[in-house]
């Protein structure tokens, strides 16, 4: 299992495949290589033209975890990567992973193309804004060993599902591995930070992203995440929006790929 050490220290574990030009694929919130197989087959579809990096991000899987947690840190072990696989790259993020890719390549990363899956910005009043001591709580929770009650808050109150569902969720196998990593649930709020306040996006953005960019979103997707994804695109300077139609969050890695595969080889 090949490895990279970010600024700080920690351990980035990776798994890398394919040649070509390098592409590195960013997590959202609880994923990582052990239990996101739909990522590892865009791996497998997009290593057939690129040189493809599949990471654990800080605190999940195979990665160490060093305190104090800080986006910036986030930001470093991206491009700890980058400059592993030769020092520019094109980058892919889903949901809050599109997000902390979007920031890294705000601080001047050296992104080359950047693709971006349903940030889940909450940019009017179309669904409910994030609670203003969403984080708070989140973090008290994890303090006092409530990892459980930590998923549920997310899943509540970020994802959005009616907590009858959530409560329905509970004990499968899915929300096992996602409350092995509870504690990261609070580094995606982090990354989030007011982008799901209901306000309209960064101004800042329109300047300090300037490479080509694709924002995606799935067709079945629900309205609030398809109009910040929209919105995003009319934001950035160089960016196109693209719709995946009959997907919803949780994209088919055999419909997103070719989409990709284009954008990064242009």
């Amino acid at each position: 299992m090949p490895t990279v050490r970010s600024a700080d220290g920690t351990t980035i574990a990776f798994d890398q495949h394919g040649e070509g030009p390098a592409v590195v694929l960013v997590g959202g919130a609880t994923q990582h290589r052990r239990i996101d197989p739909s990522t590892g087959q865009l791996t497998t579809l997009l290593a057939t033209d690129f040189t493809v990096v599949h990471y654990d991000r800080r605190g999940r899987g195979d990665s160490g975890d060093t305190g104090p947690y800080a986006v910036e840190r986030e930001i470093d072990d991206l491009a700890a990567l980058i400059k592993q696989v030769g020092g520019t790259a094109h980058v892919y993020g889903m949901s809050s992973g599109a997000v902390l890719a979007l920031r890294a390549t705000a601080a001047g990363l050296p992104v080359t193309r950047l693709a971006l899956y349903e940030p889940p910005f909450i940019i009017d009043d179309s669904r409910p804004a994030l609670p203003a001591d969403y984080l708070d709580r989140l973090t008290e929770l994890l303090s006092a060993g409530r990892r459980a009650d930590a998923v549920g808050h997310f899943m509540t109150y970020a994802v959005g599902l009616p907590p009858e569902v959530v409560a329905e969720m509970r004990g499968s196998q899915m929300w096992a591995a996602a409350e092995a990593v509870a504690h990261t649930l609070a580094y995606d709020g982090a990354v989030m930070g007011d982008t799901m306040s209901g306000r309209p996006l960064p101004r800042s953005w329109a300047t300090s992203v300037t490479v080509p960019t694709l924002a995606i979103d799935g067709g079945e997707s629900p309205t609030w995440a398809r109009d910040a994804v929209r919105a995003l695109a009319d934001l950035l300077p160089r960016a196109r929006h693209r719709t995946l139609p009959g997907q919803t969050h949780g994209a088919d890695p055999t419909v997103l790929a070719p989409v990709l595969r284009e954008f990064f080889a242009a």
